[in-house]
């Protein structure tokens, strides 16, 4: 499912039960920082321990650390290799 800002990713986590989220760090209102923040709050029982990779152009070392310390398991720079993507996705899926 695809979402265009971090409030109508939270929604969607009420409804719909996805494996893995994947988002962009640059995103219109809120960032990604914020919304994994927000997802980390909520109760595992509601998706607050879900799988998390931040797909973004920042990518310098520092980036990567932000991302990890904010909530993210995965840090993917731009522009991404589906495969690598792909990869990843498997990877956070088969650690659960």
């Amino acid at each position: 499912m695809e979402t265009a800002s971090a409030q109508e990713a939270l929604e969607a986590l009420q409804q719909f039960q996805p494996d893995v989220v994947v988002s962009d760090i640059g995103m219109p209102g809120e960032d990604g920082y914020t919304l994994i923040r927000k997802i980390r709050e909520l109760p595992p029982e509601q998706r607050g321990r879900i799988p998390a990779i931040a797909l973004t152009a920042y990518a310098k070392d520092e980036d990567r650390d932000k991302a990890l310390a904010a909530g993210f398991q995965k840090h993917l720079s731009k522009p991404i290799d589906p495969t690598e993507l792909a990869s990843a996705i498997a990877s956070l899926v088969s650690d659960r």
